[in-house]
Parts: C-alpha cells; structure tokens; sequence
C-alpha cells in the first residue's frame, strides 16, 4: 500500500505540523480532512528517491517517456526533457 502525504489547504497547523502521511490502498479515497485537527487537506505529490542502478538522469528520464523541469527563476519552471506537457510552468 502506497504512503501518501496530505496538508492543510491553509499551509498550516500546530496540531499536525502543516504536513501529515497516511498509508492508503489505490482504491481509497482521497482524505478531505486531517485526522487531527479536521481542516479541509489535499494530497501532495511526494518526491521518489532512486539511486544506484534506478539513478535518473535526462537519458533515462527522455527513454522512459516522462518530462523534467528546471527551475528557471523563483516560480518559473522550464521543460529540459521530454516533448509533453507545456515548455514553461508558472508556480
């Protein structure tokens, strides 16, 4: 069962820590609340760790068919790799 991380859609909270995970199937549904202090939440997209042989680079990125954004300026996203999705991405 995948580990997901939900927030509060205010960005924070002293009884939860502004951030909380949940271990959840595929099939349940998404959390609208936290389980502590009930404020509305959304599930956030979590970074994957790969290393050793899984290492990713823009190659294996492109081989893969995913895309990758750099950080061009503070907000500004810009595709480096891949042809989907939009060249910029604003934040």
């Amino acid at each position: 069962m995948p580990l997901y991380e939900y927030a509060p859609t205010s960005g924070q909270c002293k009884q939860c820590n502004g951030r909380f995970e949940v271990v959840q199937k595929l099939s349940e549904d998404k959390l609208t609340q936290c389980p502590t202090c009930a404020q509305p939440c959304e599930r956030q997209i979590s970074r994957v760790a790969l290393g050793g042989k899984f290492a990713v680079n823009d190659q294996r990125i492109k081989e893969s068919g995913f895309t990758a954004y750099r950080k061009a300026e503070d907000g500004i996203y810009e595709r480096t790799v891949g042809s989907e999705g939009p060249d910029v991405l604003y934040r």
